[in-house]
């Protein structure tokens, strides 16, 4: 895991987003590290589902992707002003400037990284990705986007582990990175 300290503690810190591309488990392991920290998990596209009433798929495709990042930030604004919150949010909203600006303000961000071939096998026969199509666009999309979240604070390796070893790991090293007296700096866990 490749870690940049924040200058708060981790019981201060009020949310943490788990960032990263489709299939990375994001939900998976914000679901348990919710449950060992005894905070909120929200899975943003879910809420904006809510919200709106149909599904993120439909959202793109009645209305556009512009039309669906602009309910992701909105979105994203009002989850950001919760407390000990694990949030979950889609594979392209951490590829905003702005939205990595709210990320920043009000929490930490914690990369899932996952190789192509993993995400691909998990992606397959779900309908509900409205950008999963073949691996050779899945590769292209995924490199476009690797230098956006490589701006997150944490950075977990998701392959050959558990959700429950990935939530532990990244408790841990939360807990251990946010002490007071750490430089903003990489390492990997």
């Amino acid at each position: 895991m490749t870690t940049k300290a924040k200058k708060t503690r981790f019981k201060d810190a009020p949310i943490l987003y788990l960032v990263g591309f489709m299939g990375t488990g994001k939900t998976e392991v914000g679901h348990r590290l919710a449950e060992l920290l005894e905070w909120t998990f929200i899975d943003l596209d879910h809420e904006i589902e809510m919200r709106d009433g149909i599904t993120i798929r439909e959202i793109f495709e009645q209305r556009g992707e512009a039309h669906f990042r602009a309910l992701e930030r909105q979105e994203l604004q009002r989850v950001s002003e919760r407390r000990h919150a694990v949030v979950a949010v889609g594979g392209g909203a951490f590829c905003s400037a702005e939205n990595q600006e709210i990320m920043a303000r009000t929490g930490i961000s914690v990369w899932l990284d996952a190789p192509l071939e993993a995400l691909f096998a998990r992606c397959s026969g779900e309908a509900s990705r409205p950008l999963f199509t073949t691996v050779e666009e899945m590769a292209l999309l995924l490199e476009r986007r690797r230098p956006y979240y490589a701006k997150a604070d944490l950075h977990v390796q998701v392959a050959g582990q558990g959700v429950d070893d990935l939530a532990l790991q990244i408790r841990a090293a939360l807990v251990d990175s946010l002490g007071p007296a750490r430089q903003r700096r990489s390492q990997k866990i």
